[in-house]
């Protein structure tokens, strides 16, 4: 099963039987590496952390609000985060090799887009080899929420903090000739317009804390929005100093907006828009035949709101072609908002790890950058 994510197969498709998919989880958690090893999930919104031998993430930071856009290679602001980690961990970069995740972002098949990747790359080597970690290995936060689902090709949808993006992955490589598409809305914006609609109605609150939290805990997806206006959809949720709150509509609006932005008064794409119009591009630009595209994996906090997997799949059957969504899979979260984490778990767990997927420090020093993007398996 590991030869599904060895990095010699980065070029070719190599579809995955469904008897062998039901195992994959059992087969790469079920292992521990003698070495200890540091996963580092960092997005824009929230950083995670942990070692890979726990069943999740030890620790999160606020990353947009204590180190800000860490999108932005700016060594310093990349350097304070790391050791911030290693001081809460308290641990030593020497102790362990570290997976990191490369966020969704420069996806353009452009030779601009591809440098700044490039740029990214290389200032987060020089960061964690300076501090001291032995190996390094970098893999797309898309394609690592592919392998959390047991899969390896697909269509990954990630509601992240600031934007949506949808990634065509083919066989662990960002598809980035076919196009990844990009909305402009993400957590934080379903966070605010909650905040908008609970103030027209008069509920008076204190912290994006407790809305984030009716978000969480409250808020779903409705399969059909004309018809659940009309019922009584009223629930509480106690936010411990913040109070209790009652929300009614607000529960399905705020999710709404995924799929009708202009409700917030954007001017962009909804989802089920986003995704149709991937899947028609993998369609017409794919040679290998095995419709890896009509695989959908969610991830991100926001994608765990109850009934978004139900209403994307009523959506894409009505605005694409029945050759399209025959056979079509949708795969929630499988693991909550951990989708990226869980992956560079299961990759870390291989027994070819890290011996094939990292750059130890010694040869970087030797040979230069020039290694890191001849070993950038999911670039292109």
């Amino acid at each position: 099963m590991e030869a599904y994510l060895r990095p010699e197969f980065s070029q070719r498709f190599l579809a995955i039987p469904v008897e062998l998919e039901l195992p994959f989880y059992k087969i790469y958690c079920g292992r521990r590496s003698l070495q200890q090893c540091l996963i580092i999930d960092g997005g824009s919104g929230y950083c995670k952390y942990g070692l890979a031998n726990k069943f999740a993430p030890e620790g999160k930071l606020a990353t947009f609000l204590e180190f800000g856009n860490i999108d932005s290679p700016l060594a310093p602001r990349l350097s304070n985060l790391y050791q911030t980690i290693l001081n809460r961990m308290k641990t030593k970069a020497s102790a362990q090799p570290v997976v990191i995740s490369t966020p969704i972002c420069q996806n353009d098949d452009t030779d601009v887009a591809l440098a700044m990747r490039r740029q990214y790359r290389e200032t987060t080597f020089n960061v964690l080899f300076d501090l001291g970690f032995p190996a390094v290995c970098a893999v797309n936060q898309a394609v690592l929420a592919l392998y959390s689902a047991m899969r390896t090709s697909g269509i990954v949808v990630n509601i992240g903090f600031h934007v949506t993006s949808v990634v065509p992955v083919y066989n662990g490589t960002v598809m980035r000739n076919i196009g990844v598409e990009v909305i402009g809305q993400g957590a934080l914006r379903l966070t605010g317009y909650l905040s908008e609609l609970m103030h027209q109605n008069g509920t008076n609150f204190t912290s994006m804390y407790a809305i984030r939290t009716l978000k969480e805990r409250l808020c779903y997806v409705a399969e059909d929005y004309e018809a659940e206006l009309l019922k009584d959809t009223s629930a509480s949720c106690d936010v411990g100093d913040d109070g209790n709150f009652v929300l009614k509509h607000e529960r399905f609006k705020t999710g709404e907006l995924l799929f009708r932005p202009w409700l917030g008064g954007m001017r962009a794409m909804g989802l089920h828009h986003a995704v149709a119009l991937c899947m028609e591009h993998c369609a017409d630009l794919d040679s290998s035949g095995e419709e890896w595209y009509k695989t959908i994996v969610l991830t991100g906090g926001s994608a765990c709101l109850p009934g978004i997997k139900e209403r994307l799949a009523k959506e894409l059957r009505y605005y694409l072609p029945v050759s399209l969504v025959e056979g079509m899979t949708i795969i929630p979260p499988l693991h909550g908002p951990h989708g990226a984490w869980i992956g560079a778990k299961l990759l870390s767990d291989m027994s070819s790890f890290p011996r094939e997927w990292c750059v130890s420090r010694k040869k970087f020093r030797k040979v230069g950058s020039s290694i890191l993007h001849a070993m950038a398996f999911d670039d292109s």
